[in-house]
């Protein structure tokens, strides 16, 4: 029986402990760089703060930390790293293919940044008045009453969705139209950027996230010395600060806010370097990053407010109406304006980029770490990850691209990434067990974790996520952009998109159970042992078969 394969509770197999990468200086920017500087834009707002840091208490930190060290020990990419506990690889690839997915638009938004970088090289800005040829009859540049008329909309507006996104040339989803050649232009520059700074692995990126990694902190601190100057800015940021505590009874708010802690906080980092002070700087880094980065934008929103004379609430928007609306607007109206506009892109630029590589680094680290072939060609490799994710991403810079966009945002790393996280909470500290990565951290930076460390892996961490996953199946809502509700066929699509990477899971873990040989509890012990330790399985010593592999913390 599989009682009879209890493993005692000594036995174990521990591995040599990895070197130190070089250049650790590199690897840690980069573990601040992979999310921590982006803008939380759907979610950002007085009822982001709480269930923000309420999250990475006890969930984002731990979790962290977790990724780093299993990341360190094993030294391998998302899926090889499971060899610790074989059926669960299906996580990896899961992970991988949320980050492929997340590419096929995070590049647009990219690609816009530079379009809109290309036309703030001017004497006066395209966004400022509605004397240009694709404005609509309905622009309108007065200053007073334009938000609370429905009927008006504001040259920046129009710019977006009319001057950039050609959006009125399409009806619905199902109208997309051709790529736009301006935009496949700027897509273009955008993958060949990554791809020069990918094609050597850390021998490049750990180069340019010097710059990607800093700038924008600079860039966001001149923004902000410029939108505390400006009337109506302190009453943007007493709005940043409070707490409406109404909204924190909205479950969509708390969904948005952790699926958002789990991309900031770089969950399922690969290579990364372990150290018990590094995992709390890091992590806080990127929190605070994000936490500075909400006065730079309500400072600016509280200025639109004041200069329109509408609430707040009537100028904030989500997604990327925030950067590439409401922002456009309020730097057109500033002194030397295009200088302004010029530095706010470089800034964009730098975070989507910053960000992009993240992502990429994760596919391209995570397949050729599983399939071993792929080393001797990384650069061709990475050279075919790219230009499918262009090929891909030329549909969202079709007319109705904006359509396209908004789905995949809303499905592709939504509900999946905290599914991801969970299994991984799971088959990390039950499976394989706490006391177990315990041990492997000790032995790697002399001391084990905390009492809270491994309460948090065990029980806290995976009961929350299970909690939020639910939730987030049970309140949601069909992705809308502007007025138009897409049909029910598109958002079929979205969750087959979403469950396509969260299937891998059930999927892999069936292939290899049923590949394994044995009788059933054979396989299960194969399935959940440590592939290090399968000679024990044949000598009938399974500690995961013991009552207290699943009790001891």
């Amino acid at each position: 029986s599989c009682r009879e394969k209890a493993v005692p509770e000594s036995a174990g197999l521990f591995l040599e402990a990895p070197e130190t990468p070089p250049g650790g200086q590199e690897v840690k920017l980069s573990m601040v760089r992979v999310r921590g500087t982006a803008f939380p834009l759907d979610v950002l707002n007085s009822a982001f703060l709480v269930p923000y840091l309420f999250f990475m208490v006890i969930a984002g930190m731990p979790l962290f930390y977790m990724e780093l060290a299993l990341g360190q020990y094993n030294r391998e990419g998302a899926a090889g790293v499971w060899k610790i506990c074989p059926i669960f690889k299906g996580v990896g690839f899961t992970v991988i293919l949320i980050s492929l997915y997340v590419g096929f638009y995070y590049n647009v938004i990219i690609a816009w940044a530079l379009f809109y970088l290309f036309s703030s090289f001017s004497g006066e800005l395209p966004w400022i008045h509605c004397n240009n040829t694709w404005n609509s009859p309905n622009c309108s540049d007065l200053n007073s009453t334009l938000l609370n008329d429905t009927y008006k909309t504001t040259p920046a507006l129009e710019y977006f969705e009319r001057g950039v996104l050609h959006l009125h040339e399409s009806s619905g989803i199902d109208d997309l139209g051709l790529p736009r050649w301006q935009l496949t232009s700027c897509l273009a520059v955008v993958i060949v950027v990554l791809y020069f700074s990918l094609w050597k692995g850390v021998k490049t990126s750990g180069k340019v996230v010097w710059i990607t990694a800093t700038m924008p902190y600079v860039v966001l601190t001149v923004l902000l010395l410029r939108g505390i100057t400006l009337p109506g800015a302190i009453d943007g940021i007493k709005a940043y600060l409070s707490v409406d505590f109404l909204r924190l009874c909205d479950a969509q708010v708390h969904t948005h806010t952790h699926t958002h802690t789990c991309i900031c906080i770089g969950v399922m980092v690969l290579y990364l370097m372990l150290c018990y002070r590094d995992a709390i700087i890091t992590s806080s880094i990127n929190s605070l990053t994000s936490f500075f980065s909400g006065f730079v934008i309500f400072s600016f929103l509280g200025y639109m407010s004041h200069k329109h004379n509408v609430a707040l609430d009537k100028v904030a928007t989500d997604g990327p109406g925030l950067v590439f609306i409401i922002y456009p607007e309020a730097i057109a109206t500033l002194p030397g304006s295009s200088v302004w506009a010029v530095i706010f892109f470089i800034m964009l630029l730098t975070l989507g980029i910053d960000s992009a590589m993240g992502g990429m680094e994760s596919v391209i680290t995570g397949l050729t770490d599983e399939f071993k072939f792929l080393h001797k060609h990384r650069e061709l490799f990475t050279l075919f990850i790219v230009v499918f994710t262009f090929l891909i991403s030329l549909i969202c810079v079709t007319n109705g691209g904006i359509y396209v966009f908004t789905l995949l945002d809303h499905f592709a790393a939504g509900t999946s990434i905290l599914f991801g996280v969970l299994i991984e909470a799971i088959g990390i500290s039950w499976f394989y067990g706490v006391d177990r990565f315990s041990d492997d951290i000790q032995e790697m930076i002399g001391q084990r974790p905390g009492l809270y460390w491994r309460l948090c892996w065990k029980f806290v961490s995976p009961c929350f996520l299970l909690f939020m996953v639910v939730v987030s199946f049970a309140t949601f809502n069909p992705p809308k952009y502007g007025s138009y509700y897409f049909p029910a066929w598109a958002t079929m699509l979205g969750w087959c998109l979403s469950i396509s990477s969260m299937i891998m899971v059930p999927l892999y873990a069936f292939y290899k159970f049923c590949s394994l040989p044995g009788s059933f509890c054979d396989k299960l012990a194969y399935a959940i042992t440590p592939e290090t330790e399968h000679h024990l399985v044949e000598r009938g010593e399974v500690r995961q078969f013991t009552l207290h592999h699943w009790l001891v913390v």
